[in-house]
């Protein structure tokens, strides 16, 4: 206790320390590794590189938004940072494989629009929902349908590289559909319910 007295107050981080100190966290660490995997993705897809190399560099990249969430948790790492960049590094995974397979011909272009659209849209509500001081929690929907978008993406790229599995890829991508459209409908809900309900009466 003497020497802490002596040493005298130790210095507070500046903003910018912070900023740092935040970015280079493992978990935030793996995000902007997943942001940074996705044009890779893209141009491994849209060329002449075998599309097993770009299964490989999707599902690394997928898997890091498990573990970015699990030592954010288990390291009591959880950010501001790291709560901003997280979905935007999922949403840009995912639209860039979605799209990257409407140009291949594998995925229908309407069909991809209603999913990447349910996740802007349900971005939307929630920055509605933080201006009017209201959180809503993460759905057990939300975790289901990016597991089911992973499936669908990988089948549909072995089914490209393979010839194999094209019902079943198919099949998949109308499952990864009508689940954006009901977690679209149920995220729509609980925002009605926090924001748009009427004052309760004292």
């Amino acid at each position: 206790m003497t020497a802490s007295l002596l040493e005298g107050p130790r210095p507070v981080p500046t903003p910018r320390e912070n900023i740092r100190n935040e970015i280079w966290n493992l978990p935030n660490s793996l995000t902007l590794f997943r942001i940074f995997l996705v044009p890779f993705l893209v141009v491994v897809l849209l060329t002449k590189f075998s599309d097993f190399v770009g299964l490989a560099i999707f599902l690394v990249a997928a898997l890091t938004d498990y573990f970015d969430g699990y030592f954010a948790r288990k390291l009591n790492r959880t950010t501001r940072l790291g709560a901003l960049l997280d979905p935007i590094a999922d949403k840009l995974l995912m639209s860039a494989a979605f799209i990257s397979l409407v140009e291949l011909g594998l995925a229908k272009a309407w069909m991809v629009v209603i999913i990447i659209g349910r996740e802007f849209a349900v971005s939307g509500l929630r920055s509605i929902a933080a201006q009017h001081g209201v959180t809503i929690g993460a759905s057990p929907l939300g975790k289901t349908k990016m597991i089911m978008q992973v499936i669908a993406i990988s089948l549909l790229i072995v089914a490209y590289e393979l010839g194999e599995f094209r019902f079943t890829s198919e099949i998949a991508l109308w499952l990864v559909m009508l689940f954006a459209l009901v977690s679209g409908v149920d995220y729509f809900i609980k925002f009605t319910r926090a924001v748009l309900r009427p004052p309760e009466k004292t």
